[in-house]
């Protein structure tokens, strides 16, 4: 199954083999010890992910739930009457369906399911690029795309990828679609990366951000054995990203209450790790425009989904107790 779709979840095995998922788990487990495949989160993807990238069909339906809670946490940081560019993407078509709801807003995008899931939002204006559609991913690409992208400027841009890391930053396993990436990125003062925590730590063959240029990262909470997902984002705070992480579990959906108290998706320290940073690090080269939620907390400064917590031995913003809560919580978690 994994040979002929490029990926399969979990949960589909289960239905096919008709046994457990715990079963499968464990034989996926042996698979990839056997290096006939690779485990995400949820489901199991051909090994060598530098050259191969999944159709649309088998990314749909992994870490659906990941997805689906930092969509819900992405679009907190938009404003009516923005103007906004959302590559192609499972994830970001999740955000498409929520920004369909905030009136006044101009969407740009290279995708097809982003177009659709606002064809019908009332006073939301879509402006397509042109190029060439690439049919794996529903997305336009090409010469065409990137020369009709030449003097856009928005607030900010909301890209996905195949993989995340410190060292390289977003990258994706088309050149096609990391060269739109790209002019997406030029057109934005800020920029947005949406990955669930299976991205964490993946390289992938072309590069579509580097770390330096990107503002914020949207990302879940990764599960505790996961060491690498922890480090990626240890990292990645410390270059100067802003990390938010979006809560999945129970009472942890959009606007609920996570396990400290706080808002749910408030932005942490990674387990473990020494302190985020909601500000650059000295040196770092930041060329973003100042705009709605660039400032601590989200939209409109401190007053966004939850508090930012600063650096190492920097003060703490007014929502302490509860941020000190959540850093214990998911240490010990």
């Amino acid at each position: 199954m994994v040979r002929a779709n490029g990926a399969v979840s979990l949960r589909e095995l289960a239905r096919v083999v008709q046994t457990s998922e715990v079963t499968v788990r464990r034989d996926v487990r042996a698979l990839e010890a056997e290096g006939l495949l690779d485990r995400r989160h949820g489901g199991a993807v051909l090994p060598g992910g530098f050259t191969r990238e999944s159709g649309f069909p088998q990314k749909s339906h992994l870490a659906t739930a990941e997805k689906t809670a930092i969509a819900d946490l992405a679009a907190s940081f938009v404003e009516e009457g923005e103007a906004v560019v959302v590559g192609a993407g499972t994830t970001t078509q999740e955000l498409a369906r929520r920004l369909a709801r905030i009136p006044g807003l101009t969407v740009v995008t290279n995708s097809l399911l982003v177009a659709q899931a606002l064809a019908h939002a009332n006073r939301v204006e879509v402006v397509m690029t042109g190029g060439t559609l690439r049919g794996s991913n529903y997305a336009l690409v090409g010469s065409g795309a990137e020369q009709s992208l030449q003097g856009l400027r928005v607030t900010r841009a909301f890209l996905s990828g195949s993989g995340l890391t410190a060292e390289r930053g977003l990258s994706t396993s088309n050149m096609l679609s990391a060269s739109v990436d790209r002019a997406l990125v030029q057109a934005a003062a800020e920029v947005v990366v949406l990955a669930d925590h299976t991205k964490l730590g993946t390289d992938t063959m072309f590069q579509t951000v580097p770390t330096d240029l990107i503002s914020r990262l949207v990302t879940d909470e990764p599960p505790a054995h996961d060491d690498r997902a922890g480090a990626e984002l240890q990292a990645l705070a410390d270059q100067g990203v802003r990390v938010s992480v979006a809560g999945t579990g129970a009472g942890c959906g959009a606007g609920g209450a996570d396990a400290a108290g706080g808002a749910a998706g408030s932005d942490v320290m990674p387990p473990g790790g020494r302190g985020r940073r909601d500000v650059p690090l000295p040196g770092q080269r930041r060329t973003h425009a100042a705009g709605p939620g660039a400032g601590l907390g989200g939209p409109g400064g401190t007053g966004g989904p939850g508090g930012q917590l600063r650096g190492s031995g920097g003060p703490l913003g007014s929502q302490e107790a509860g941020e000190r809560a959540r850093v214990a919580d998911l240490r010990r978690r």
